[in-house]
């Protein structure tokens, strides 16, 4: 079964993983404090939850359910309750796992260590070299940077990051080459779904929007 929407991947209607996530699904959407920040907010927690789900289809042979079940749930609590601010991202982090011990499941309290571990891979920068990382480490930390090559990349990350860094959109603009030269996508799934010609192109295209607005 193809899964083409979040309501189907969150009522788990392919058998993916364990159970279903309707209940963490209501938690963010009804209490994560940072739903209408201009970056950090709902659509982008959504944005890399249905990325992990993705790869979890992708890695499917080779990921438990359970597995499966910690990593989509890490995906909607990585960035709950987030300041919206620039820096100190050891304070969203612990922000986020604060969030998930209140509202964690009875049932998956067992996996709260391990859910935790994947959220603290989404530190920025990056406090856990990648080849430390574990595989679902490596597919949220991954998953958390995919959004610069969404359609909605423009109003999304860089209007986005904009108002939260307090900076002009020019200037994110001009600090995007480097962020995407510097791409190191830790899992094959990431690899193989933005190889470095998307990369290029996105470099490209960061530097004729550039070009057109300092004309």
């Amino acid at each position: 079964m193809k899964i083409e929407t979040i309501p189907q991947a969150i009522n788990n209607e392919a058998g993916l993983y364990e159970g279903d996530l309707k209940y963490y699904f209501k938690v963010i959407f009804l209490n994560a404090q940072n739903r209408f920040h201009p970056y950090h907010n709902l659509r982008h927690m959504l944005h890399v939850f249905w990325m992990c789900y993705q790869a979890c289809v992708h890695y499917s042979d080779s990921m438990s359910p359970e597995e499966k079940r910690i990593l989509l749930i890490a995906s909607l609590f990585h960035d709950f309750d987030h300041s919206g601010m620039s820096g100190n991202d050891d304070l969203n982090i612990a922000r986020a796992i604060r969030g998930l011990e209140k509202y964690l499941l009875n049932d998956d309290q067992i996996y709260l260590d391990e859910i935790a571990k994947i959220i603290k891979a989404t530190e920025f920068p990056y406090a856990i070299p990648t080849h430390q990382l574990s595989h679902c480490q490596k597919i949220i930390r991954d998953a958390d940077i995919a959004q610069v090559f969404s359609v909605a990349w423009i109003q999304q990350v860089i209007l986005g990051l904009a108002k939260e860094w307090g900076k002009s959109p020019i200037d994110i603009l001009k600090m995007q080459e480097g962020f995407l030269k510097g791409i190191n996508f830790g899992t094959t799934w990431a690899r193989e779904l933005f190889p470095q010609e998307i990369i290029d192109g996105k470099i490209k295209e960061n530097r004729e929007i550039i070009a057109i607005l300092l004309e």
